[in-house]
């Protein structure tokens, strides 16, 4: 039987869209710790980026902080913190969060060093104040690279969710771990397919967030470079 036999198998069965291990469900709670995780590494990562970026300083720091993020195993991490705390989601938040960390952190300090200067000092000359010049200069050109550092992080949270399932928590990872545990090769090639196509639909959620966001201007001068 291949891949596309247990795919079919899988998603045609009546019983894998209904109750609370139904694709529905499962879906539900994956979404709901990507979300998560990805708003509160975009909250951390994303201020300490883009007020780097606009001084200029701490770029060596963020690339320790970086480094060190990368280096962390998600999965021994989660292990290690499930057996010292053993309650709630921040097994699962903490190895998520620190995996997001990296690539918004680096991108966004990137984005703003990698701004024209000549707009940004020119704004300083109009007396325009160090929050104007970040906001209504410096990140709308830089929007689009930072974009892509979200963008990175999320898709890595999708696909790296799915280790909450180790620790007795659902999303799509269930799917995988059970039928693994259970010898259920459906299952477990549906879970992978199912992790695929949401990896597949944040790229084009993040695409469209680009197109609405980032002004036609700003998109064509990339194009031209």
């Amino acid at each position: 039987m291949n891949v596309l036999h247990y795919m079919a198998a899988f998603f045609g069965d009546a019983a894998h869209w209904h109750g609370y291990d139904g694709i529905p469900a499962r879906l539900g709670e994956h979404v709901r710790y990507s979300l998560l995780a990805l708003a509160l590494a975009t909250a951390v990562a994303l201020p300490l980026g883009l007020l780097t970026g606009h001084y200029g300083r701490g770029g060596n720091v963020l690339a320790l902080i970086a480094t060190a993020g990368r280096a962390l195993p998600s999965f021994g991490l989660l292990v290690l913190l499930f057996i010292l705390l053993d309650f709630g989601l921040v097994p699962v938040m903490v190895p998520l969060v620190v995996l997001a960390l990296p690539p918004i952190l680096v991108t966004t300090y990137e984005a703003m060093r990698s701004v024209d200067p000549s707009p940004v000092d020119a704004a300083r000359g109009l007396g325009m104040g160090e929050a104007r010049v970040l906001f209504q200069v410096e990140l709308p050109v830089a929007l689009p690279l930072i974009l892509s550092g979200v963008r990175s992080a999320a898709i890595q949270i999708v696909s790296t969710a799915t280790i909450a399932a180790y620790v007795s928590f659902g999303g799509l990872g269930r799917y995988i771990v059970d039928g693994l545990y259970q010898l259920d090769y459906e299952k477990v090639v549906g879970g992978a397919a199912l992790v695929a196509a949401l990896a597949l639909v944040t790229l084009g959620v993040f695409w469209a967030a680009g197109r609405f966001t980032v002004s036609p201007g700003v998109r064509h001068a990339g194009r031209r470079t």
